[in-house]
């Protein structure tokens, strides 16, 4: 061969060298950008997928109910009953007064400084003039004073005591307005007795006309008192 041969031979092999060279270039070149899309390709991808996931979880929590802490209950507290206690003994009671009897048969005063209560009985009502035996009429209201003597007025001791006005006695077995008080008063003192009235706590006394009720008013004078002696 010659010497041009030889020179385009090498000058072809230079060309097939730059050519082989650029195509090297080429080749690495793409796949650079091969690699680099691919890079993206996944860095997209994460992005993606992140999203997704932050989606996800912002839905949970969106749909998860607020639970609100829930609230210690507290400790049962026990109770204790206390033991009841004893009722208190019953006071002693106390004497019941006795009821005032209103209705005693002749009119009522008492006296409670001197302690007496005092029962009028018009002479007048009880005996007829210048007597000393008792009318039948009489004798209901003397027995209201018999049930006062037994119920409110029992273990009393008691006064029948008899006054007569001042006039002079004229037609009478009695001499005088003395004798005759005393004799109304023993007569009101024996049916007292004799309806059961007991004889140790009850006497009799006449008066006279010493004591009179009104001086204007000579019936009222003409009486028969029965004093029970209230005071202990």
């Amino acid at each position: 061969m010659g010497l041009f041969s030889i020179g385009r031979w090498g000058g072809s092999l230079k060309t097939l060298g730059f050519a082989s060279g650029l195509s090297l270039l080429a080749v690495g070149s793409g796949c650079q950008n091969a690699m680099l899309d691919e890079n993206k390709a996944l860095h997209q991808e994460n992005r993606e997928l992140r999203a997704r996931l932050e989606e996800r979880d912002s839905m949970k929590s969106q749909e998860a109910p607020l639970t609100p802490p829930e609230t210690p209950k507290p400790a049962p507290v026990e109770v204790v009953t206390p033991a009841p206690k004893p009722a208190p003994a019953p006071k002693p009671a106390a004497a019941a007064a006795p009821s005032p009897v209103t209705d005693l048969g002749g009119d009522v005063t008492v006296d409670n400084v001197a302690g007496t209560t005092t029962v009028n009985f018009l002479g007048d009502a009880l005996f007829d003039s210048g007597q000393a035996t008792l009318k039948s009429s009489a004798k209901v209201s003397l027995d209201k004073m018999v049930a006062g003597l037994k119920k409110q007025y029992a273990g009393k001791t008691v006064k029948v005591q008899g006054h007569s006005d001042s006039d002079p006695i004229k037609v009478s077995k009695w001499k005088s307005n003395q004798e005759l008080s005393e004799a109304r008063a023993k007569a009101v003192r024996d049916y007292l007795v004799q309806k059961g009235v007991e004889v140790s706590r009850i006497s009799s006394e006449g008066f006279g006309s010493a004591k009179p009720k009104s001086a204007t008013d000579k019936a009222s004078n003409r009486r028969v008192e029965i004093v029970v002696m209230t005071r202990d």
